[in-house]
């Protein structure tokens, strides 16, 4: 059996509970990192320095990368800095915008046309008020096409949020926004037509199916299923697009981000695992297949000392069309790339 294959057993068995003497921190220990880190990518409009960044996606081309920057702080509110910069794949600035409209950008999603959405999950209390709770969509060139909420206005209606965290759009234009970044707020996902219009929501706080505690991270895979990264319960929790729960998995950490590719391999971010929250499992990337659930492959985070750090690794990933990955650290307040590793034996 391959070590790829014995890791993604041993973990799936350690979380079914098929009572194989087998701890999942040892199982992530044998599944292969197939990626090589490089530091220091990307450099700021200006060479202002970075701040928190957890918001970061792919142009649809796969050529060029998006990232949300918190204005070399952690909240961009009294700031000139263009929190919204696109990147090609050695790090250049190609363009930037966002300037004193948004305060904290988390999640992001790009289109296939193109267009990028923002959540600006903002509402703590170092923020003055009149900021956050919205959900953007520009052009690529930075033109505000719509809204999705009331800027500065926290609710839970069918036109407010409490610190929206991501939005997805489906192929048929649908969008979905998980509402919601603390653990006890609002805890739903919310669905709305493509010209903005309400659709439906679903969900509430708590540890059952269907129920969240933060909803941090959204992907589609190939069959049009809704995966949430349901981050303060330690899982990822699958639907259908009407709100139908499908599946629930542990194996892929306590995500903080989740990418699945046109290949359906599922890349999903634990930046936050230690003793105190899902103990027993490291933080990292986790690699796998979003058909299956099988976990193939795992890229540690290098911080040594997990149990006393907050947030570590990245929260936010994107990978380009060569298969190289982007991830998006807000602790480290930097852009990690990670490339590759060569084919060994020819």
């Amino acid at each position: 059996m391959s070590h790829a294959r014995r890791a993604g057993l041993s973990i799936l068995a350690a979380v079914l509970g098929l009572g194989l003497d087998i701890e999942p921190t040892s199982a992530q220990l044998s599944a292969p990192n197939p990626y090589r880190a490089v530091d220091g990518w990307g450099t700021l409009p200006g060479g202002r320095a970075w701040g928190s960044t957890s918001a970061t996606y792919p142009t649809p081309d796969g050529e060029h990368i998006w990232v949300g920057e918190r204005c070399g702080a952690n909240v961009c509110v009294e700031s000139d800095a263009d929190p919204i910069v696109l990147f090609d794949l050695e790090g250049n600035v190609v363009r930037s915008f966002g300037a004193g409209l948004i305060a904290w950008p988390h999640g992001m999603f790009v289109d296939d046309d193109g267009n990028v959405w923002v959540a600006d999950a903002t509402g703590f209390a170092a923020v003055p008020e009149g900021w956050g709770h919205v959900v953007y969509k520009f052009s690529p060139e930075g033109e505000l096409l719509m809204t999705l909420g009331q800027r500065g206005v926290s609710g839970s209606g069918r036109d407010t949020f409490a610190k929206p965290s991501d939005v997805l759009v489906a192929p048929d234009g649908s969008i979905f926004v998980a509402d919601g970044h603390d653990a006890t707020g609002n805890n739903r996902i919310v669905k709305f037509a493509s010209d903005g219009r309400f659709l439906m929501e679903w969900g509430s706080t708590g540890t059952a199916n269907g129920e969240f505690r933060d909803p941090h991270a959204l992907a589609l895979d190939s069959q049009g299923r809704l995966f949430v990264g349901d981050r303060a319960n330690s899982r990822i929790q699958i639907f259908d697009q009407e709100g139908n729960h499908l599946e629930t998995w542990h194996q892929f950490g306590r995500p903080s981000g989740i990418f699945i590719d046109e290949n359906d391999v599922l890349y999903s971010t634990d930046s936050e695992s230690n003793a105190r929250r899902n103990k027993g499992w490291l933080r990292g990337i986790y690699i796998g297949d979003a058909s299956t659930g099988w976990v193939t492959g795992f890229i540690p985070d290098p911080e040594p000392d997990q149990d006393n750090s907050g947030t570590s690794g990245a929260e936010g990933i994107a990978v380009d069309r060569h298969g190289n990955l982007y991830g998006a650290e807000v602790g480290p307040r930097q852009m990690r790339k990670y490339m590759k590793r060569a084919a060994e034996g020819g």
